[in-house]
């Protein structure tokens, strides 16, 4: 795998940052450490910069929370505890009664979650998804 994303982004560069950084916010078991770290690595031997790498991983972290945030803007509980009763999310270690639980901890800590939530790995994705289910607005 490290083989194939390193020629995906030697080929497509910055595209490929935002890309995979994208993907990893909205399905959060792909590590982006591992792709932060690659193309860490390429500013090395390739034409990227640090700086391109960084603004890359930035819009691609944004650009994939703003999506996971807009289909979650769309899901009520019911549907969210549906969605994770499925095989593909119980393979992921999900149960039913993490929806509530989630949706608790974003009642009980409020906008704050968010900020948090971004700064810890894994709840940095999912945090989008209380956020959109509350419709918090848009700047915050």
């Amino acid at each position: 795998m490290t083989i194939w994303l390193t020629h995906f982004i030697e080929n497509f560069g910055y595209l490929a940052i935002i890309l995979l950084i994208a993907v990893e916010n909205i399905f959060p078991p792909i590590p982006s450490e591992v792709i932060l770290t690659l193309g860490g690595f390429l500013v090395s031997g390739t034409k990227l910069t640090l700086i391109g790498v960084i603004l890359a991983s930035t819009l691609g972290s944004v650009i994939g929370a703003i999506i996971l945030f807009s289909i979650s803007r769309n899901l009520t509980l019911p549907r969210l505890e549906k969605l994770l009763e499925t095989k593909l999310f119980k393979l992921l270690g999900f149960k039913k009664d993490d929806a509530q639980k989630a949706i608790d901890w974003f009642d009980k800590h409020g906008i704050g979650a968010i900020f948090y939530g971004r700064c810890i790995p894994v709840v940095r994705s999912l945090i989008s998804i209380p956020a959109g289910i509350a419709h918090v607005g848009w700047t915050k």
